[in-house]
């Protein structure tokens, strides 16, 4: 037998990836409760945007009911895409289905990203945007949104349409943009090739304005539109549409939220023919799984029944947006049309806030960075669920 020998192996590993932060995901039942020391029916989860009516009892009998688990799943996802055209009225070959929005999101930086490009991200957002650009070696460009949480679109013009930079003070904006490009940022950056927006966004709840759509389409980029709440929004909110009239415009979209699919992971989203003939040859072959898609497909066809439920979360959503404002130590930001509720935490620490909800069992999620600083975020539950949080409330304070 061969002596076994020492290798440093982390030399092999790429000097941006040792040096990266992991992304903080939020944590299921299961191990909230081993950790609380609770039983999960004691547990009132408001902390990652689940939907608490779960999904539709068509899609857990379709998923019960599939005869043939033991064969690979079709690699194109023939029939869900067929539904998706029928709930969507996109085209199918204008469709791909992903394990999950995320997926996409990493196809998409697999697909324009080399190492040292550059994305625009839109802080505060949804972490999986710089998650992206961390992955792939790209420069990620932080425009941060005003403080109503609208995007400075004059900011982003600026930086897209101007050529690749080197040392940018002379643009006037080096106060409010922020370049991480690893060695040498924020001295240089190259020309952007990716822009991400979310619509709804996360973790406010705000549209993206259409004039500002409008300005930034105009921008040699690809403009990825994640409407990962869009089901919460009012009616018109989206711009799945607008895809067929932009070739650089991507509309992405999950199960997880509406349809109350978080564990099965499925998304999809819709491109244009440019970008979606290139992804076809990149994605896993079989990347969603049968299960997912079974329940998807019956989630459909069963949309009445979810809308429905998407109908009381809204509706819920009002009522405790009232009752949170009531407390003097919170500020709820208004306008939110998604399945969650921002709050600014006066006068109290929002990390002990969420620590003292938490050990009475109601978990919401707490933000510490520039633009919500000092926030909670409170995912919209049911009528019990808001009932213990408000008391939770009223017991802290």
């Amino acid at each position: 037998m061969s002596k076994s020998t020492t290798h440093d192996v982390k030399r092999l590993i790429r000097p941006e990836l040792a040096t990266m932060q992991p992304y903080t995901p939020i944590h299921p039942f299961e191990v909230v409760s081993q950790r609380l020391g609770r039983p999960p029916e004691q547990i009132v989860k408001l902390d990652a945007n689940e939907n608490p009516y779960g999904p539709s009892p068509a899609a857990v009998e379709a998923m019960a009911g599939y005869p043939w688990l033991h064969i690979y799943p079709d690699p194109q996802s023939t029939e869900l895409r067929a539904a998706l055209t029928e709930y969507t009225g996109v085209p199918a070959e204008r469709i791909l289905a992903g394990h999950g929005a995320d997926e996409l999101i990493d196809l998409l930086g697999r697909l324009v990203l080399s190492p040292g490009d550059a994305v625009i991200d839109c802080p505060p957002t949804f972490g999986m945007y710089a998650f992206c650009a961390a992955v792939n070696g790209a420069c990620l460009i932080n425009v941060p949104r005003r403080a109503d949480f609208s995007i400075d679109v004059a900011a982003i013009e600026r930086i897209a349409a101007s050529e690749p930079a080197s040392g940018y003070d002379d643009f006037g904006w080096l106060d409010t943009v922020t370049v991480d490009c690893g060695e040498g940022s924020p001295y240089s950056y190259p020309r952007p090739k990716l822009l991400f927006l979310c619509s709804p966004n996360n973790p406010d709840g705000g549209l993206l304005a259409t004039a500002d759509l409008e300005r930034l389409l105009h921008l040699p980029l690809l403009v990825v539109v994640d409407e990962a709440y869009i089901e919460f929004a009012r009616p018109g909110a989206s711009y799945i549409d607008w895809v067929a009239d932009h070739a650089n415009l991507v509309v992405l979209r999950t199960f997880s939220k509406w349809a109350g699919l978080g564990g099965l992971r499925v998304g999809y989203g819709v491109f244009p023919p440019a970008i979606i003939e290139h992804l076809w040859k990149i994605k896993q072959p079989y990347n969603v799984n049968v299960a997912g898609s079974r329940a998807a497909i019956a989630s459909l066809a069963d949309r009445d029944y979810l809308l429905g439920n998407v109908a009381k979360l809204a509706a819920e959503r009002e009522r405790l947006y009232a009752e949170l404002a009531r407390f003097d130590f919170l500020q709820p930001v208004p306008g939110s049309e998604s399945n969650f509720i921002l709050c600014r935490v006066v006068g109290r620490d929002a990390r002990q806030l969420k620590l003292g909800l938490e050990q009475q069992g109601v978990l919401v999620r707490h933000f510490a960075k520039p633009g919500v600083d000092n926030c909670i975020r409170i995912s919209v539950g049911r009528p019990a669920d808001s009932e213990a949080l408000l008391a939770a409330l009223a017991e802290i304070a």
